[in-house]
Formats: structure tokens, sequence, C-alpha cells
């Protein structure tokens, strides 16, 4: 069991170190494409996406009627909208480890709610699910954001605009398939008797999924603000980040010429 757990941790912090970044070949494509390239990048990026997909996948566990699932997704789904077009579009920005980071402990929160952390070991009633789902979805499009403002937009017009709400299009195409997976999944799996038997488990799973990725996001955070104390290898280490400064640089050039 030892020995799963330390190759699901290796294969989370190298895979999930991906999973945001936006690759130069994306950033080439953004250039040289229109709206439709935005929306295929919002889709692939939500379905590489682990932080807003485990979330996700948390908030449906045990939602059993579709009036539920209807309701949390939709108000997870206005929120994300909300930071995602306005953020991007007024430039506001903030470090995308540390957005990340908050996204992460979202992950934590919400299988900790469904193990009933708050009662079992807190002593009080959890928090109204409805508030912090809309509250995790306001932060999960703003990490969203963070990325999109990678990209070269141009100026503050209707065309940037329309880049913008493209992408989040792309965004909801790329939920709606994950979701539908997700319940696919559940439906069939409520069934049988292992899901009372292992649903606690998963959540614990889930919560160790989350820690995992906060630890990575504050690998990246440090790496970014403390580079010099660190030494690192650029060889040694996947940093998306380097990558991405570098390709911006590339495109800007390719804009002059």
């Amino acid at each position: 069991m030892k020995i799963i757990f330390i190759l699901a941790s290796f294969l989370l912090l190298n895979t999930a170190a991906f999973a945001h970044g936006i690759s130069a070949s994306d950033m080439q494509a953004m250039i040289d494409g229109g709206n439709l390239r935005y929306i295929w990048l919002g889709a692939t990026h939500m379905l590489t996406g682990y932080d807003h997909l485990l979330f996700l996948f948390g908030v449906i566990f045990f939602l059993t009627t579709t009036r539920d699932i209807i309701k949390f997704v939709s108000i997870f789904t206005i929120g994300h909208s909300i930071t995602l077009i306005f953020a991007t579009f007024m430039s506001i920005n903030a470090n995308y480890y540390l957005i990340d980071a908050v996204i992460a402990l979202s992950v934590i929160y919400k299988a900790f709610d469904n193990n009933k952390g708050f009662q079992n070991y807190l002593g009080v009633k959890s928090p109204n699910l409805l508030v912090m789902v809309l509250l995790f979805g306001l932060i999960h499009g703003f990490g969203l954001s963070t990325r999109l403002q990678q990209l070269p937009l141009g100026e503050q017009n209707f065309d940037m605009l329309m880049k913008i709400i493209s992408f989040n299009v792309g965004v909801e195409l790329g939920q709606i398939i994950a979701l539908s997976v997700m319940l696919i999944v559940l439906s069939r799996w409520r069934k049988l008797a292992s899901f009372a038997k292992f649903s606690k488990i998963t959540n614990h799973a889930l919560m160790f999924a989350g820690f995992m990725l906060l630890l990575m996001q504050l690998h990246g955070y440090l790496h970014t603000t403390h580079e010099e104390e660190f030494g690192f290898n650029r060889d040694a280490h996947h940093h998306i980040h380097l990558d991405m400064d570098e390709a911006k640089q590339n495109s800007y050039q390719h804009d002059e010429l």
C-alpha cells in the first residue's frame, strides 16, 4: 500500500505540473487562430485541469438527484465564469501558484466536508455548501484567468472580450464532458455494495490528492519568489513557468517579425 501511495504521489506531482501550463505550441496556435482556437484551448485546459476536476468530483460525489447536481454545478459555473471573464478583461492578476494552492485547498475542503469532518472532528455544523461552492468557483475562475492572461490577448476591446468568452465556452464544454463521465461512473458505483464501503476511503484519497497538489503549488511558488536560494537545475526539474516565459518572448519576437 505504501508503494502505491508513493507511486501515486510521484505521478501526481509530475502530471499535474503540466496540467495548467500553456505550451509554446498552444500560444502560437492562439496567435495564428481565431475564437475556435480559444474554445478548443478552454476545453482541453479543463479536461487536463486535475484540481478543477477533483473539486467537481468532490462536489457531486454524494449528490443523487438531478436537481441538486444542476444546482451545485450551475453555481460553480457561475462563480468561475465571473472571475474568469472579469479578471482577464480587467487584467487583474496574481501569482498563479498561490491561486492554484487555494484551489488545492478547495479539494481538501470538499473531501473533508464529504467525510463529515466538521461534525466529527470539529464539533460544528458544516458551512453552507452552496455558498462555499460559489466562493470556490470564484477562486477557480481566477486560477483559469491567470493562465489565460499568459496569452497575448491584445487591447481591451470587443475582440479581446470575445477571445475570453470563447475560452470560457470551451471551459464549460470541457466541464460537461468531464462531468458526464463522472456521473456515469458514480451512478454505476452507487449500485454496488463497495460504494458504501469505500466512499470514506475515496474521500480520504481525494484529500491526499489535494494535499499533494498543495505541496506542488507551494513548491512552485517558492521557486518563483526565491529562485536564487534554491539554485535548481532546469534539466532536473519541471518548471512550467520558465518554459512559458520563454514561449512568451518567442511569441512577441514572432509578432515583431
